[in-house]
């Protein structure tokens, strides 16, 4: 390697022939995969958006990048180490689907948001100078200075999600993970949500995973895409998140129900996977993703 190139980043996230299977409950004597063999890279500084239905393992897979469930089958690491010691080194940054705050209890925007630095102090310890300044930069990086001292119990939805993602990040994680943050939010509000997170993942230099069920969503954060339905497939694009790269994705997604389908937004200039080879410049109704390609393609690993 010459001098002056720096070796190459290790990924945020490295997902290797991961599976994960549930207890069985009940009557069952065994249980489906909630993901199956799923790989994927997601290279630092990345806006990764992770598409896929209600039950189909995003749930799972967040759990398993938080390190709150381990893998039955596979391996992943974050930033080199396991997701439990990433996490506990406070590397990751979350915001759940839901809230699980009682907003009755009396706190204010700026206590709730210095929890995650005052968790590891003892009771007679106080917040450091740093961890003050790190709490104030990420107030004023959600635009909630003049709500600081308001109890939480009297925010708003909006403000609500404000102060909890200013809480995700408060402990300088490298990576943010969300998970379905705006469930519920019209368009101009999602379009906002999306502005604040890219304010954030250039300001912090974070690598972001968003999982949703919704494109909009996806779109309004993402800058590459995988779709997840118990098996993964993996699209980049040197362009970003194109509605070309988008029909990729849907068309894999929705392949196990209607067969194999071609959409015109897929053009051979966005699309990166050879499966998918077109001629320049001509429509094909054969997409060539048979079966198999399908299987390729939800195994192999894929780096941002």
């Amino acid at each position: 390697m010459p001098p002056h190139e720096q070796p190459p980043k290790q990924p945020a996230v490295e997902i290797n022939q991961v599976s994960y299977t549930y207890p069985p409950t009940g009557f069952d004597a065994q249980s489906e995969p909630a993901i199956d063999q799923v790989n994927l890279s997601i290279a630092q500084s990345t806006k990764l958006g992770i598409l896929g239905p209600n039950g189909g393992g995003k749930s799972t897979l967040i759990k398993l990048i938080l390190g709150i469930l381990k893998p039955t089958k596979g391996t992943i690491k974050v930033f080199g180490q396991s997701p439990a010691q990433a996490r506990n080194q406070g590397l990751i940054g979350y915001l759940p689907q839901r809230i699980q705050a009682d907003l009755d209890w009396p706190i204010s925007v700026k206590e709730v948001i210095a929890l995650p630095r005052a968790s590891h102090l003892k009771p007679w310890q106080k917040l450091s100078t740093d961890d003050h300044a790190a709490i104030n930069h990420a107030i004023e990086l959600v635009d909630l200075q003049d709500l600081a001292n308001r109890p939480i119990g009297a925010l708003s939805g909006g403000q609500l999600q404000r102060t909890m993602i200013a809480r995700a990040i408060a402990g300088n994680p490298k990576l943010l993970v969300l998970d379905e943050p705006t469930v519920g939010v019209d368009i101009a509000g999602q379009q906002r949500f999306g502005k604040l997170i890219d304010t954030l993942h250039k300001e912090l230099d974070l690598t972001v995973i968003l999982v949703s069920h919704d494109m909009r969503a996806i779109a309004a954060v993402a800058d590459r895409v995988a779709c997840l339905s118990r098996s993964l497939h993996f699209h980049d694009s040197p362009k970003g998140l194109t509605p070309a790269v988008l029909a990729q994705v849907f068309a894999h997604d929705v392949a196990g129900v209607f067969g194999d389908i071609h959409i015109d937004a897929h053009l051979a200039e966005d699309c990166d996977d050879p499966a998918h080879a077109h001629p320049p410049n001509q429509h094909q109704h054969d997409c060539g993703c048979t079966e198999n390609d399908s299987d390729i393609n939800s195994s192999r690993g894929a780096e941002s």
